[in-house]
């Protein structure tokens, strides 16, 4: 029984065709019972019986696998399968084969190589990674560092396969790791120099329109830092024969055809250039044109490349005419005589004319030399003719040698231009060179062509095989050989002595040697040869079976080609050239050997020892054979790539229609044959191709494992003991040390067994799942029945005891019934008999009475009455008390009766009154109705005057409606127009809305690119940090410290209070220097140094008012005077001042060094003494200086003139010069040209500074006036207020005098206190008078009743200041008190400043505090703590300066207290403006510190982590890892949910605004997103249903995380929706259109792109499971396409939103602040 029922089976048009086999096969059959895939039956012949069966089909579940050696069964139809199946289907270009790369062109531009896929795959190991040209440029630069071994990376492919794309990629890839991309012109260089590479080395042939003729190897160089510093490019193989041969519809080299293309312009008249039709060099194909391309456009590109490479004009317009000139020798026509022994040309031909002039040759001497060759004997010199065969060869021979010597020339300027002087560490080298090829007509270039690909071949196998060898020696598996092919026996055929290269040579030396001649000695020599055939049908051809496939080559023109005969005179004749410059140079290198194969490397040239000395003829001649420079230059490129660490590319070319995504199985077969592909998976696949480390082995296969073997611990022993039971032959598997080695076709095996394991248990649970829901319902049936029939059985014989009751009811009813009717009927029928009876009977008694007593009949008659009536007295005797209770009932009847005839009386009252009226009413009416008829009679004669009225009345009210309907049209159009205009006023106000929202987004772009400049700034700032660090040690020297922050005059000048940081400077390194010695030692000298600093900046202020007067003065003078005459005055002022500048500069640097010498010195009071009258000296001789300066500028002011007009005689005299100067002799090769366009930049630069300068100095002169107003102001004020304090009470006064005296003692002039006191008093004075204010002061805060919020300090105090509450704090000392303690104690700080009105003291504070906290930042660059510490202190600081300035805006939220603290003085928005940049610039090193630490665990910890239990994310079957860095640090989901606690924790225990926490974790989680999601989208292992459910569940955790910390409306969680939509589409339905409709609502978050690249990567983690069809794919993208989506694949996870700081005010007064003891602030005073 087969194990599979799929096999492949040799297709003539697929090349192998899928088949199932449907009937067993058993030994000795003579064919196979196959169905097709198209349903028809084929039986498959095996004759003889017994032979090899057809191969294998891998199951589906290994279809479309990353690494083809992945596969079970490795053979030629499952890669070429699995190419076409990834191709087609997954659109994936790139596939591993081993450790060769796979590349099928696309012929279609893919957004997979831009920079955030570089990004993605930069630091990522090989296998982590879906394939791609990134990664293998990533493995080689990884290895480069880790080994530091150099690396190559050899591509290879046909023409037309995407070799030069691939190499250009791995470069780009360079440039951007090895360095940053916007300061890498490494690759800009190489792209410049591709268009002149194409135009002379590309050409077309019949597979490629743009084939490169040549290869290349370029090396990359870097430091030891890994950072590019160069390149170096080395060219192999140039096909010189196609100068002057091409094949039919083929063409020669681009350039021919480009410079044929522009013959028109003017400046190519003298080429004598016509179309390219004319000339025989560039028409033997047939097609001088190619479909698409402008020769002419190209060419202005080749140009412009030329331009930016640096070739000078001159040498361009000569390389011109040297191509014209091989032109012009193609068309030379050589007449023959005696039957062709001799020949000459015409010394009127117009070609041999136009040759030797655009070459500069002689006419006479190249046409005598063309047809003759001199013959050097030992005894004499003989001139010989030569044929005319022999001349059209020597003819092309010099076209072919004058070509490649120009592309040498191009080649080495290329070098020059990416050369470095830098010290190279290491390389990279990328190889670009064309594949194995085989045409109907194969020559000397195909052979030497696949000659070499034989060398890489071997080269290429040996490296696999010593791959394979290492990797079964590293996990210790017996180690024996495998048998696969080795190519050495055709090389030796090729390249061994007396092989087909030396047989050449050897022929080529005979006199009379012909290629026939040659070939016979093939024939003879290598016959019995197993690599070398005869063709049958000819004699003069010859076949090499190569590795790839076997290849006829035609012998004729062997000879020749090989010979390449350029003879010496011909050479000399070049060499002597009266063109100056190239033509001659290309020739004077070479003057041993022509060289054959362009490109051997120049610089640094590579010696190769000659075995014998040079001077042998024969060997120097042997050494000028083409075939033997190529195999030398060959010999050379071996020996770089067996130094090197190679990585393997090899490009496919899918079709040669150059169809996007079109797969052709027979070119792309010929290709794997061709290019090695094959041959790797024989290598694998003669061992154990398969490998499984033990945990994925066991993971994946443990469902075969018993419970016993998986009660067992060591995982090892489990695989073991499995493996051992399942497969009996031991020989099928081997045991590592860390993997499980099978033979191919095992994994298929233990893959069906798992797959019947599954299937087995899956029919066990159908079929218990089955029966149970059969029982279920069974049971459920069963209880709904007897249910009924309990229900239905108790319901009738309810209902039947209810009619059985209804019937006995309804009978004794009727009986009851008709008992009573007929006693009703029997008594009334009875009680009418007898009323009748006793009628009649006593009418019969009364009329016989009558007739017998007539008389007696009235007594009779009364006394029946009597009788009643005195009965009737006898029943109302006996019952009068009932009569009285009758009584009282009657009364009340009466009582009630009355009342209503009463009240009936009452209505027939009014009834009546009504009634009167309206007879009275009525009469009324009648009388006026007869008067209306009396009128209507009498007016009737006049109804014909009605009539005329009432018809002018409808007249008139038909005019009226007829104006209405008018009127009515006009509202219809006027509505109509108003609605028109409505709706345009909705629309401009939709538009409005659209513009504003537009407006938003770019506000927020803006704020983004503002931002980022704000960082970059940072970065400059830093960087700029850095080289003065570096400039200061560099030129530092023991004992003498000098100072880092010496600025230019112009910064110390600047008006900015933020960039004046060179006199804070200075101070800190003498304050460090001072408590380097010790602090008692300098505290004199301190004292000393800032009273000096105090008479500086005074000076400097003097020097800033003389400067703003002397402005002034020349803008007084503009008027009057043109604007370029007082250019020149005003520099040479200002160079004056800034030499004064440096001079003062210098002179402080000298006090300096004095106050730090003698700070160092233990000396005497006397050395002291001496110090201090050298400072007192010196400061006379700057105010000496300085009274001389004024003077001079007086004196400049008359030099104005006298400059201006020596300026104009200066140019006259210029002009003049320049007009007589013999330009043609100076500007040789345009280098002065060059000098003069420099200078005029360097001059605009210079022009535009002094503009800068001089705005700078307009502006400081205006800032200086408004000082000056503001003073005068403020005295005034001062003034004012004193006149005030005189009417206030004497305590008052006596406060206020205390104030205004601090203020009067802190502003003294500390010179002139030193000029005037002694040494004594000089250490005396600033002590005794420190102690008289702070007693003072004291006494001021117990005169107060509260603390007003301020802190005082005194200038000298400033550095401990910061120093205490900025550098040396820590968080940790503040966390028990008021969060952003600093921020408020430095407002408060700078309260007082205000308070006290010094500008200088709040600038000062301002800065250092700024300072300060950059210092802190840049040594804290990676603490998360530190940085939002300062990021809270630093917006609480501007908070505060927001708060506290008094803008009415501010103050809304502000407390009575609080508004008694606001600035008084000084308008702060500048620093608020310094404060904000510098917010943003910690916001954004925080960012950098968060993300760094995050991002090493989001892959590990959002993709891979199993958060569900159960839900193991298996890796493929045979995934690899091919980089040796195994092992990476994984975290879990809670391991980052803890890190984002941490974060949160910190910032909110800092008091961090909760906005700006909310924008960090909204930054935070957009990167999760963004790597998790690209990550996601690059790595078919993880396009999975169950990652689909595990991504899903850790989102929703990080979801939770967010709501338990009250951060929903952070937009954090809007953020992570592409993600959350990758992992739905991973879990959704993918079939039906329905399907593919609901993804596309689904999916809005991701991009067209994006969605169709998880679809491609989804993958069944097992067989029960469905692959995505292409047809749901391209349905997908109907339904997507119009969306307007951007083209980029991947997030840019470094993306970084704009912040935004919005105003937070504070609820804490100043004066409820206290100042902890820890932080050492015992010298700020309260006020």
């Amino acid at each position: 029984m087969l194990l599979l029922e799929l096999v492949w089976i040799p297709d003539p048009d697929e090349v192998w065709r899928s088949a199932e086999i449907i009937k067993d096969y058993k030994e000795g059959d003579k064919s196979l019972q196959l169905k097709l895939e198209d349903e028809t039956l084929y039986e498959y012949p095996i004759d003889p019986p017994g032979s090899e069966l057809p191969f294998l089909r891998n199951p589906d579940i290994l279809v479309g696998q990353n690494d083809l050696t992945g596969l079970s069964y490795l053979h030629e139809p499952a890669v070429l399968h699995n190419l076409k199946v990834r191709f087609l289907e997954s659109n994936h270009i790139y596939t591993y084969c081993g450790i060769v790369l796979v590349a099928i062109n696309p012929f279609e531009q893919l957004p997979i190589y831009g920079q955030d896929v570089i990004y993605a795959y930069s630091g990522q190991n090989m296998g982590d990674m879906d394939p791609h040209i990134f990664a293998v440029a990533e493995e080689a630069y990884r290895q480069m560092a880790r080994d530091e071994k150099n690396q190559s990376i050899i591509v290879s492919g046909e023409s037309g396969a995407g070799k030069t794309v691939s190499a250009k990629y791995a470069m780009r890839f360079f440039a951007t790791v090895g360095g940053s991309a916007s300061e890498t012109n490494i690759e800009a260089k190489v792209l410049a120099s591709s268009p002149i590479m194409e135009a002379f080395g590309n050409a077309k042939t019949t597979r490629n329109d743009n084939s490169s003729r040549f290869g290349k190897y370029i090396q990359i160089g870097f430091d030891k830092r890994y950072h590019i510093i160069g390149a170096n490019m080395r060219t192999y193989l140039l096909e010189k024969s196609r100068v002057v041969f091409q094949a039919e519809d083929e063409r020669n080299y681009h350039i021919f055809y480009q410079l044929c293309a522009s013959s028109s312009l003017p400046e190519f008249k003298d080429l004598g250039l016509t179309c390219a039709e004319d000339f025989f060099y560039t028409s033997q194909g047939g097609d001088m044109s190619i479909d698409g391309v402008d020769d002419a456009d190209d060419f202005e590109k080749t140009r412009h490349a030329f331009t930016l490479l640096g070739v000078k004009e001159s040498h361009q317009m000569t390389i011109f005419r040297i191509i014209a000139a091989i032109l012009h020798l193609g068309n030379l026509k050589i007449q023959g005589e005696r039957d062709g022994e001799v020949c000459s040309v015409s010394s009127e031909d117009e070609h041999l004319s136009s040759f030797c002039s655009l070459l500069g040759v002689e006419h006479s001497q190249m046409q005598h030399w063309l047809c003759h060759r001199k013959l050097v004997t030992t005894a004499e010199t003989y001139v010989k003719s030569m044929s005319l065969h022999q001349v059209v060869n020597a003819r092309n021979a010099l076209a072919k040698l004058i070509y490649a010597q120009l592309f040498n020339w191009i080649v080495q300027h290329v070098n020059q231009a990416l050369h470095t002087t830098v010290k190279q560490h290491s390389f990279i080298g990328v190889l670009d060179i064309y594949g194995f090829e085989t045409f109907e007509v194969n020559s000397f270039e195909q052979f030497c062509i696949n000659y070499a690909n034989e060398k890489l071949q071997q080269q290429f196998n040996s490296h696999v095989f010593k791959l394979e060898q290492e990797e079964y020696m590293k996990e210790e598996i017996p180690w024996t050989l495998i048998d696969f092919y080795d190519n050495q026996p055709c090389i030796d055929l090729i390249e061994a002595k007396l092989g087909i290269l030396d047989l050449l040579d050897e022929e080529c030396k005979m006199p009379k040697g012909t290629d026939q001649n040659w070939a016979q000695k093939l024939y003879d020599r290598h016959s019995a040869s197993q690599h070398f055939q005869k063709p049958r049908m000819s004699n003069t051809s010859f076949i090499v079976l190569h590795f790839a496939d076997k290849v006829e080559y035609q012998s004729e023109g062997f000879l020749e080609k090989n010979r390449d005969t350029v003879y010496e005179e011909q050479i000399n004749i070049l060499k002597a050239s009266q063109v100056k410059g190239m033509v001659a140079d290309l020739f004077q290198e070479d003057k041993d050997a022509v060289p054959a194969t362009p490109g051997a490397k120049r610089t640094p040239r590579i010696n190769v020892r000659s075995a014998k000395p040079a001077f042998k003829a024969a060997n120097k001649e042997h050494r000028k054979t083409v075939g033997h420079q190529f195999r030398n230059s060959l010999q050379l490129l071996m020996e770089t790539l067996n130094a090197t660490s190679p990585h393997y590319v090899r490009c496919i070319k899918p079709n040669d229609e150059k169809i996007p995504f079109k797969f052709d199985p027979k070119r792309a077969v010929q290709q794997l044959r061709a290019c090695g592909v094959l041959e790797t998976i024989r290598i694998s696949a003669a061992g154990f191709p398969s490998r499984w480390s033990y945990p994925d082995f066991f993971n994946r296969y443990s469902v075969l494992m018993n419970k016993r073997d998986l009660s067992k611990s060591d995982t090892k022993q489990i695989c073991q003991t499995l493996l051992k039971d399942l497969i009996k032959d031991p020989d099928k598997f081997q045991f590592g040390r860390t993997k499980i080695f099978f033979r191919a076709g095992q994994v298929a095996y233990l893959e069906k067994l798992r797959a019947d394991k599954f299937r087995a248990a899956t029919i066990m649970i159908q079929k218990t799942v089955r029966g149970w829901l059969q029982r279920a319902r069974y049971q459920r049936l069963r209880r709904a029945t007897l249910a009924l029939q309990r229900h239905t059985r108790g319901h009738l014989a309810r209902r039947l005891f209810q009619h059985l009751r209804r019937t006995r009811a309804a009978i004794i009813l009727q009986k009851q019934y008709r008992m009573l009717r007929m006693r009703r009927a029997f008594l009334r029928v009875r009680s009418a008999t007898l009323t009748i009876q006793a009628f009649a009977r006593g009418m019969f008694v009364r009329r016989i009475y009558r007739q017998v007593h007539p008389q007696e009949g009235l007594c009779m008659q009364k006394e029946p009455l009597c009788l009643l009536l005195r009965c009737a007295l006898r029943i109302e005797a006996r019952s009068a008390q009932h009569l009285k209770k009758l009584n009282i009932g009657m009364e009340n009847k009466v009582v009630q009766l009355q009342r209503k005839v009463d009240e009936q009386n009452k209505e027939n009252k009014l009834l009546n009154e009504q009634l009167s009226m309206l007879t009275s009413a009525h009469s009324s009416e009648v009388e006026k109705l007869k008067k209306e008829l009396q009128q209507y009679q009498q007016t009737q004669q006049g109804d014909g005057k009605q009539l005329l009225s009432l018809q002018e009345e409808m007249e008139q009210l038909r005019m009226e409606l007829e104006r209405a309907h008018s009127e009515r049209e006009v509202l219809e159009d006027s509505h109509g127009k108003e609605r028109d205009l409505l709706r345009k006023v909705h629309e401009f106000a939709r538009n409005t809305v659209e513009e504003n929202m537009q407006m938003k987004k770019e506000l927020e772009e803006e704020r983004s690119r503002y931002q980022n400049l704000v960082k970059e700034y940072a970065s400059l700032e830093q960087r700029y940090d850095n080289l003065r660090d570096e400039i200061t040690i560099f030129k530092q020297t023991p004992g003498h410290r000098r100072n880092p922050s010496n600025q230019s005059s112009l910064e110390s000048d600047s008006n900015n209070p933020s960039i004046c940081t060179s006199e804070i400077g200075d101070t800190e390194d003498v304050i460090q220097q001072v408590e380097e010695i010790g602090m008692e030692k300098a505290a004199m000298d301190m004292t000393l140094f800032l009273k000096l600093q105090k008479r500086v900046r005074e000076l400097e202020l003097e020097r800033k008012k003389l400067q703003a007067q002397l402005e002034k003065k020349e803008q007084e003078s503009k008027k009057s005077q043109a604007r370029g005459i007082q250019e020149q005055p005003q520099l040479l002022w200002r160079q004056e001042l800034e030499s004064e500048n440096k001079k003062l500069k210098n002179d402080l640097n000298e006090l300096r060094k004095a106050i730090a010498d003698h700070a160092t010195q233990n000396n005497s009071s006397n050395d002291v003494q001496d110090g201090y009258n050298l400072l007192l000296n010196q400061l006379k001789l700057a105010n000496e200086e300085l009274e001389v300066r004024k003077e001079e500028v007086l004196i400049l002011r008359s030099q104005i003139m006298k400059a201006a007009q020596q300026k104009e005689t200066g140019k006259n005299m210029v002009k003049e010069r320049i007009m007589t100067e013999d330009w043609g002799y100076l500007n040789e090769d345009g280098e002065l040209g060059l000098a003069y366009q420099g200078l005029k930049q360097v001059a605009r630069l210079l022009e535009a500074q002094l503009q800068d300068q001089r705005r700078e100095h307009e502006e400081e002169m205006e800032a200086l006036k408004n000082q000056v107003d503001l003073m005068q102001e403020e005295l005034e004020k001062q003034q004012q207020a004193f006149l005030q304090t005189l009417q206030l009470s004497p305590e008052v006064q006596v406060e206020f005098g205390l104030q205004q005296e601090i203020t009067r003692l802190t502003n003294e002039n500390l010179v002139r206190s030193c000029a005037e006191k002694t040494e004594t008093s000089q250490t005396k004075v600033p002590v005794e008078r420190r102690s008289h204010e702070r007693s003072m002061q004291v006494a001021v805060q117990r005169k107060e009743k509260d603390f007003q919020g301020m802190l005082e300090y005194y200038k000298e105090d400033e550095p401990l200041l910061i120093r205490n509450l900025i550098t040396d704090l820590k968080p940790q000392a503040v966390s028990a008190t008021v969060p952003c303690l600093p921020a408020y104690i430095l407002y408060m700080c700078i309260r007082h400043a205000d308070y006290i009105n010094d500008d200088q003291k709040v600038h000062s504070l301002l800065t250092s505090t700024i300072n300060g906290v950059k210092k802190v930042l840049k040594k804290h660059q990676d603490d998360f703590e530190m940085t939002s510490f300062w990021l809270a202190n630093t917006c609480r600081l501007l908070h505060c300066l927001k708060q506290y300035s008094g803008e009415e805006c501010f103050m809304t939220q502000n407390t009575a207290k609080q508004n008694e603290h606001c600035l008084k003085n000084f308008d702060l928005t500048e620093y608020r403006q310094v404060l904000g940049h510098l917010s943003i610039q910690i916001y954004q090193q925080l960012i950098n510190i968060a993300e760094g630490i995050l991002q090493p665990m989001i892959v590990s910890a959002v993709l891979e982590n199993e958060s569900i239990q159960g839900l193991s994310i298996v890796k493929l079957v045979g995934y690899r890892k091919y980089s040796s860095n195994a092992g990476d640090s994984s975290y879990s989901l809670d391991e980052m949910i803890r890190q984002l606690n941490t974060f949160h924790s910190i910032m909110c225990d800092q008091g961090l605004d909760p906005e700006i926490i909310q924008q960090v974790f909204k930054q935070l989680f957009y990167m999760i997103n963004a790597i998790a999601l690209n990550n996601l989208l690059l790595r078919k292992d993880v396009c999975s249903w169950s990652t689909g459910m595990q991504l899903r569940f850790n989102i929703s955790q990080l979801e939770e995380w967010l709501h338990g910390k009250n951060l929903q409306q952070s937009g954090a969680a809007q953020t992570l929706e592409p993600l959350i939509q990758a992992a739905q589409l991973l879990q959704l339905k993918k079939k039906t259109s329905e399907d593919a409709e609901a993804i596309c609502s689904l999916c809005t978050s991701l991009t067209t792109q994006q969605i169709v690249k998880i679809l491609n990567l989804y993958t069944p983690v097992n067989e029960f499971e469905e692959r995505v069809t292409v047809a749901f794919i391209r349905n997908i993208q109907v339904n997507l396409k119009e969306r307007n989506d951007p083209p980029q694949l991947l997030l840019d996870f470094k993306h970084m939103f704009p912040v935004l700081f919005p105003f937070n005010p504070s609820a804490i007064t100043m004066d409820s602040i206290h100042l902890p003891a820890s932080l050492n602030l015992d010298f700020l005073n309260k006020v």
